[in-house]
Order: C-alpha cells, then structure tokens, then sequence
C-alpha cells in the first residue's frame, strides 16, 4: 500500500498539478481495487444486490459497471 501512502499524501500537495496528478491516480487505483473485489465476490457467489449494498450504489449500477467480469 506504499504507493496508495505516496498518492495520497501528493493528493494535498500545495502545486495543483502535483495534487491533481495523484488525485487522477488514486482514482484509477480505486477502479482497478473496485474490479478485483467485485470478481472475488461474484467467484464466491455473491449476488449483484449483496456486492452493491456493500459498494452503497444501486444493484443495476453495479451490474453495468461489473457485469461483464
């Protein structure tokens, strides 16, 4: 998780470039976080309304973001 510590600590950089560089990257270190949790849940046969209650959106929301994983 260094590199998550390293991004965020950038994210409140005072150089707007800088923050915003790192605030880019934790957002695609999130997605990236997103899709392995999902696959593990739906390979441990989770439904799609147990993985969205847990991610606090709508169970189509996660089916058209994850449906194809």
């Amino acid at each position: 998780m260094t590199e998550a510590t390293d991004l965020a600590a950038r994210a409140g950089d005072r150089d707007p470039r800088v923050g915003l560089r790192a605030v880019a990257a934790l957002r695609r270190l999130l997605e990236q976080l997103e899709s392995v949790q999902v696959r593990s849940a739906r390979n441990q046969g989770w439904s799609w309304q147990e993985i969205a209650a847990e991610l606090g959106v709508s169970r189509q929301a996660v089916h058209k973001k994850h449906g194809r994983n």
